[in-house]
């Protein structure tokens, strides 16, 4: 018996050291560490836009919310539920942006469009460093957060953060090259959930319009 107790509040002793660790990692500890323990991952999120294209807070924040799945590499659901409902879908070859009140599909390959977007840094594969100059951005709100600046000239975005809390990312700012800042802010993330072959196949919705880029 007394062997067993001293087992016990060895595995204890364990794993509360392993959730000190990662606690008191750096961002870029956390990131790396999430990204190679993570194949894939499901959660809920919210976005807003704190930045007009002048740089003052909109008068009227855009706000949206949805849910997201994704497998690495190159294969994720971004749907967008509130105000309007969206679906971004990659299946590793192909990306399909559906618009319901449309009942519109547009279709495109994902090649090097994943690269260097915010996607790429939650969808895409684990080498990151190659499309991005990654560097620690301090603390703030309680996160510890990663700066990503893309090292391609052409990508939409100057640069990313990311915010991170016990090895999970809480929260992702994208400023974009017009001066625009959204936040996107995550919760209820599930780490390797089980997901089909069948999972990221698009089903095109009966009689929507495509549009092929």
């Amino acid at each position: 018996m007394k062997r067993f107790k001293s087992m016990a509040v060895l595995t204890a002793g364990l794993l509360l050291a392993g959730a000190a660790s990662v606690a008191n990692a750096s961002a870029l500890e956390q990131f790396k560490s999430f990204v190679a323990s993570t194949k894939a991952a499901k959660g809920e999120f919210t976005q807003t836009q704190v930045k007009g294209t002048n740089g003052d807070t909109p008068k009227a924040n855009k706000n949206s919310s949805g849910t997201f799945v994704f497998a690495r590499p190159g294969k994720f659901i971004w749907t967008y539920s509130k105000p309007y409902e969206q679906v971004l879908q990659a299946d590793g070859d192909q990306m399909f942006i559906y618009d319901k009140d449309l009942n519109q599909v547009t279709t495109k390959k994902l090649g090097d469009a994943l690269g260097s977007s915010p996607a790429a840094i939650l969808f895409g594969s684990n080498d990151l460093e190659k499309n991005f100059t990654l560097s620690e951005g301090g603390t703030r709100d309680g996160l510890e957060w990663l700066k990503a600046v893309p090292k391609a000239k052409d990508t939409s975005f100057e640069q990313i953060t990311i915010g991170l809390k016990d090895g999970l990312p809480a929260a992702m700012e994208l400023k974009d090259s017009f001066g625009q800042t959204s936040v996107l802010k995550f919760s209820k993330i599930e780490k390797n959930p089980a997901l089909s072959a069948t999972s990221f196949k698009f089903v095109m919705p009966k009689g929507a319009d495509v549009f092929n880029n």
